[in-house]
């Protein structure tokens, strides 16, 4: 396994130093100053009893990179620090990650709360996939608390939401939400994707799993699949016993090891490395790691200009006479605009919403009409993108489900990147008057 306390330096220093240096350190044999790619699959043990200490969990080390390599776990003691958390596993994908984070939770007839408000993709998965294991998602209105409260039931194990919610223009009020899981004994997921720790960090606010899908504003550069579950080490396993059994109670396949007994306040992220990494397989390739490492490194920087790119283009938008209505939180006119200055105080994210005048055919030729802007299916690069949700993301779902998702069919995404933010207005000016 490897599970590794972060350097105690790490959580003194402030963030923008902790995202260049955090999880990492000169390599003591060659002295490379970047984390090197272990490109290998396996590792050499001193000897048989280093060997049985691995595969007990008697030991920390490496085994098997299906269950840790060190690259990626830079990457994790890094993404943990800067979420504030105790222990964090990646993963190959966002969804991956998700996965995981169930994975070690549930059981078959189990159920999960989550909010209405998420990345098509994610309701997807919740709706359908997720079914097969036998688990069942319970979806309510996140704009009312209480009705997180209603939900709840004797299998419940957790509730899901985003906080700065995909496609954009939603803020969830996490405050009351935590407070109503932790009264019911009930660990509350937060996808971090959209916001990045920088301008959110969950934690703070009382989650007690944070998510992310690495390969947005992490990565950054649209170069690297990756997802990351981090968590907090503060959640009272023994309080919730009998809701958290693979947690509290022995283990067959490690000879009764309780994982919550045994590793505390990072009970979680052992069983998810060394149960659900394990036996699902959905590693993080080292190569997909060092990007990520790299793009951490100016996520501050970048996420600042991001942040003031996007509340230029929206208040461009928001005037334009082919623009019904643009769905930014950072506007006055959005009506999460006190909950965005109260949850994201360094900025309101890069990814919103734009409902056109022109339906749906009016979305299909914007997006076919930009030259600056990529019309593709990711968010949180460099560069800005667009895309029709209605077409592309969210086309699985009904369109009710698309327009309670913020994504209905004259519904366009932006994702503002670095460039200058003149260059992207002008590119937008032109595709809409063209439409």
């Amino acid at each position: 396994m490897t599970e590794r306390k972060p350097p105690p330096a790490d959580r003194s220093h402030a963030f923008e130093t902790r995202a260049v240096h955090a999880g990492a350190a000169p390599d003591p044999t060659t002295g490379a100053r970047n984390v090197p790619i272990y490109q290998t699959t396996s590792y050499v043990f001193d000897d048989v009893d280093h060997a049985a200490s691995l595969f007990n969990l008697q030991d920390f080390g490496y085994v098997y990179t299906r269950l840790g390599n060190p690259t990626v776990s830079a990457l994790e003691e890094r993404v943990a620090s800067l979420e504030g958390g105790r222990g964090a596993v990646a993963a190959a994908s966002g969804h991956a990650a998700q996965l995981l984070a169930f994975f070690s939770l549930m059981e078959p007839g189990d159920e999960f709360i989550a909010s209405r408000s998420l990345y098509g993709g994610s309701i997807t998965q919740f709706m359908h996939s997720f079914r097969r294991f036998g688990w069942k998602v319970n979806f309510v209105d996140p704009a009312d608390p209480e009705a997180f409260r209603a939900a709840i039931n004797a299998r419940t194990k957790a509730i899901f939401i985003e906080v700065l919610a995909n496609p954009g223009g939603i803020v969830v009020d996490i405050e009351p939400i935590a407070a109503i899981a932790h009264e019911a004994g009930v660990l509350l997921m937060v996808d971090n994707t959209m916001a990045s720790p920088w301008l959110f960090r969950p934690f703070e606010w009382g989650a007690d799993i944070v998510i992310h899908s690495t390969t947005k504003f992490l990565s950054g550069h649209g170069t690297s699949m990756g997802g990351v579950v981090i968590e907090s080490g503060r959640f009272d396993w023994n309080r919730s016993a009998e809701r958290y059994p693979g947690l509290t109670k022995p283990d067959p396949a490690y000879h009764g090891l309780t994982f919550a007994e045994t590793f505390g306040d990072f009970g979680y992220t052992m069983k998810t490395r060394a149960v659900a990494l394990r036996d699902l397989g959905p590693t993080m390739a080292p190569m997909n790691a060092f990007m990520t490492l790299t793009g951490i490194e100016t996520l501050h920087l970048r996420m600042e200009r991001h942040s003031a790119n996007a509340l230029k283009v929206a208040q461009f938008l928001e005037q334009h006479p082919a623009v019904a209505r643009v769905s930014y939180v950072g506007l006055p006119s959005s009506p999460y605009h006190a909950l965005a200055r109260k949850y994201l105080p360094r900025g309101y994210g890069s990814v919103f919403t734009v409902s056109l005048k022109g339906g749906f055919q009016a979305g299909v030729r914007v997006v076919e009409g930009v030259d600056l802007l990529s019309h593709l299916a990711n968010i949180g690069d460099t560069r800005s993108l667009v895309i029709h949700p209605a077409s592309t993301t969210h086309r699985q779902l009904t369109e009710e489900q698309q327009v309670r998702a913020g994504a209905g069919p004259d519904v366009l995404r932006l994702s503002i990147g670095i460039e200058n933010a003149d260059d992207i207005i002008l590119d937008l000016d032109r595709a809409l008057t063209r439409a």
